[in-house]
């Protein structure tokens, strides 16, 4: 039988686990059906399809029913528990695609091939634009989604076994950092990959995660050691990328670090990379916008920014996309344009400290002094200890581009005319 495999990994844990038990993220998507009536929509509803099944492919340790396999089911009734039985897979993907005039109608269910329930589903439905471009765009939002609920469905079942594996803590820990980047996530997340760690001392994915917890309490300035928490990603992931070159969370993950370092050059050359090994990796567009805000180049940062949330507009880490953007205005001293991003950050997550911090100056740079100090306050009780202090430290580390540090000092003078406590 035909399949895609994401690596060889896969095949080895295949062996292990045995026929009879379907290896972790193992999917097949079946053809979507077409609803319209017109058998001339068949090639674009086959066409999303196979190009959602080749990007699935790409999930780090995914195990795919190839396009050819999973066709011959189409137009016919399915049992899923059968089909999953036959097809040795864990989940199978099902959906219809309808047009009506100028308007696309797509749902999408995720089912547990073993139990029959539905895990998760989705509905679109938007005007008809570039029929092309339209399929880009529904295949990756639903690449990106289906990774996160696919790895939420993974955890649940390696919190039931009795014996978790390495692979079983991966999950988890995935699991908590997809809940998003607080300093609880952030420390619960490090525990089951430190867990797993000395079950299989090269798992690669319990390398990426470790080292994908500690870039991100660095660069969100989460902790005072920051900088220690750069340098250990750093350090992880190149070993990581020693053992797999080609994976791609584990460029852009090393693109954050790089770009909080004073290389935000190369952090553009490792996330350009990473999406030409993952063409829905979000996230890398969000770090390419980031790095050219820290080059000086504040005025690209937005269309990078847009482009993460075309391919994840629902993403976890939304939130703090929405931000960069928000610091690029006010870098060019569009300080109306930047709270109205930076508000929309805090509507997406109310629990980032940093954000409010970061709208609290641009307020008061547009003379809206009361409300800059309640953001403050709302700021500070999620994070009593930051201070204009950390952010200066913090920033001098990341550029000493001479229009990035001009904005800089004017973000900071606005930090103080709301009241941000000095350290």
């Amino acid at each position: 039988m035909p399949i895609h495999r994401s690596s060889a990994a896969t095949q080895a844990e295949r062996a292990r686990l045995g026929p009879l038990s379907p290896p972790r993220l193992s999917i097949v998507v079946l053809p979507f059906a077409n609803l319209s009536g017109d058998p001339e929509q068949d090639y674009f509803v086959d066409g999303v399809t196979e190009s959602l099944t080749t990007d699935l492919s790409r999930i780090n340790g995914a195990f795919v029913i190839a396009r050819n396999t999973a066709f011959t089911f189409k137009g016919k009734a399915v049992d899923i528990k059968k089909l999953g039985r036959e097809l040795n897979v864990r989940y199978v993907l099902e959906g219809s695609m309808q047009r009506g005039g100028n308007r696309l109608r797509v749902n999408v269910q995720l089912v547990d091939a073993e139990t029959g329930n539905h895990l998760w589903a989705e509905r679109f439905d938007k005007p008809v634009a570039d029929l092309f471009d339209m399929q880009d765009e529904i295949v990756s939002r639903l690449a990106n989604t289906l990774n996160a609920e696919l790895i939420a469905a993974e955890a649940r079942r390696a919190a039931r076994s009795s014996h978790p594996d390495a692979m079983d803590l991966v999950f988890q820990g995935r699991s908590w950092f997809s809940k998003g980047p607080t300093p609880d996530h952030m420390a619960q997340a490090r525990s089951f990959f430190e867990k797993a760690m000395p079950l299989d001392p090269e798992n690669v994915e319990a390398m990426v995660g470790l080292a994908r917890v500690d870039a991100m309490t660095g660069a969100a300035l989460m902790t005072d050691d920051w900088s220690a928490r750069l340098t250990s990603a750093e350090a992880t992931l190149t070993k990581a990328l020693s053992l797999a070159p080609n994976h791609a969370v584990a460029h852009m993950s090393l693109g954050i670090v790089q770009m909080s370092t004073k290389r935000a050059a190369q952090a553009i050359a490792q996330c350009e990379h990473a999406l030409a090994l993952d063409r829905n990796l979000a996230p890398a567009h969000a770090v390419i916008g980031g790095a050219k805000f820290f080059l000086g180049r504040g005025e690209e940062t937005e269309l990078r920014i847009n482009g993460a949330l075309r391919l994840s507009p629902r993403d976890i880490f939304a939130h703090r996309w929405m931000a960069m953007a928000g610091l690029a205005k006010a870098q060019l001293g569009a300080h109306g344009e930047a709270a109205v991003w930076l508000r929309r950050a805090i509507d997406a997550n109310r629990n980032s400290s940093t954000t409010q911090f970061d709208l609290a100056a641009a307020l008061a740079r547009l003379g809206e002094l009361d409300e800059a100090r309640a953001v403050v306050q709302a700021g500070l009780a999620l994070d009593p200890t930051f201070t204009i202090r950390r952010f200066r430290d913090a920033t001098n580390v990341r550029s000493d581009n001479q229009t990035f540090v001009a904005g800089r000092d004017r973000h900071i003078e606005g930090m103080r005319l709301a009241g941000v406590p000095e350290g």
